[in-house]
Parts: C-alpha cells; sequence; structure tokens
C-alpha cells in the first residue's frame, strides 16, 4: 500500500512539473489557480485552506527564500492529493509527519517537486552524503532525506539517513 500511495505522488508530482513547465511553486500556485497569501505568522510557516471553493495557501511572510519555496510546495501537494480532504482541516499539527498521514505525503510532494531524480541521483552516485546533496541543491536536509527514502521505495538502494519529522514547524 505504501509504495502504490509513493508511487501515486511522484507520478501527480512529475506530472504537474511537466504541464506547467517548472518546479517553482510561483508557477504551479498560478497554473492550479491556488492564491498565495503571505501571512504575518508568529510559529506556523504555511496553511492550505479551501474557503467557498476558493483555494488558498497562507505563508510566513519572513520565511528565506529555500524554507518559503519547500512550505509552498507542502502545502501544494495538500492541493494536489488531499484537495477532498481539506475541508476536514483543522489547527493540528501541521507537518507533523508522524502522526498524520496526509502531512507525510504532502512533505513527499515537495521533496519530488523540488528535488529532480537526475540532480539528486547524481550526487548520490558521486558519493556525497545527504547534508552536502542539501547544500548543494539548497534545500534543506530532512527533504533530501525524504527523497532518498521515495528513491529506495522505487526499487534504489541508498543509505538513509534519519530525518525529523516536523522540520517544517
Amino acid at each position: 500500500m505504501q509504495l502504490n500511495r509513493s508511487i501515486n505522488i511522484v507520478d501527480k508530482a512529475n506530472k504537474i512539473i511537466k504541464t506547467v513547465g517548472s518546479r517553482e511553486p510561483e508557477d504551479i500556485a498560478e497554473h492550479l489557480g491556488i492564491i498565495i497569501m503571505p501571512v504575518h505568522f508568529t510559529k506556523q510557516k504555511g496553511v492550505y485552506k479551501v474557503i467557498e471553493r476558493n483555494r488558498f495557501i497562507f505563508v510566513k511572510d519572513d520565511l528565506c527564500p529555500e524554507m518559503r519555496k519547500i512550505v509552498l510546495l507542502h502545502e501544494i501537494g495538500h492541493d494536489v492529493l488531499h484537495k477532498g480532504e481539506a475541508k476536514m482541516f483543522q489547527e493540528f499539527s501541521v507537518f507533523d509527519m508522524k502522526n498524520n498521514r496526509m502531512e507525510y505525503e504532502a512533505n513527499s510532494f515537495a521533496a519530488e517537486v523540488a528535488l529532480p531524480d537526475e540532480e539528486i541521483l547524481e550526487y548520490l552516485y558521486e558519493g556525497y552524503d545527504i547534508e552536502t546533496v542539501a547544500q548543494y541543491m539548497r534545500s534543506d536536509v530532512n527533504l533530501v532525506a525524504l527523497k532518498v527514502a521515495n528513491l529506495n521505495r522505487r526499487g534504489y538502494d541508498f543509505c538513509l539517513q534519519d530525518s525529523k519529522s516536523n522540520f517544517l514547524k
């Protein structure tokens, strides 16, 4: 079941990238009709909400560009994967992957869109560790670790590193 769901996420991410012609979250959101609204959150980094059939991503207004991209892709993941369930979203532990399937899946979607297979595989085959790959790809080490886990589910055999499940908190 987990493998099938993972492949479904990869397929949806690749279809969006191909359709939009970009991995940039602003381009994807515009194509999907999602409105991005900067908000002065104190703790939360982002949230996806459907309000009267209008789709919004509220994103913390002072995030660094790399984290902003990850948060936007995570929230777009909710739109793509969980739109039907979005009406039930509450102010629960957003980004807590240990306890929430939807958060894990949204992070997985973000990893698939943000980190192209070819590029990450090149770094891994050259022997770079996950931290170095994250630095070179201007991403978060936890997102890279998640991408490597996704690659392993698809048949690769890379050494996995533990990642923090709450890295977007």
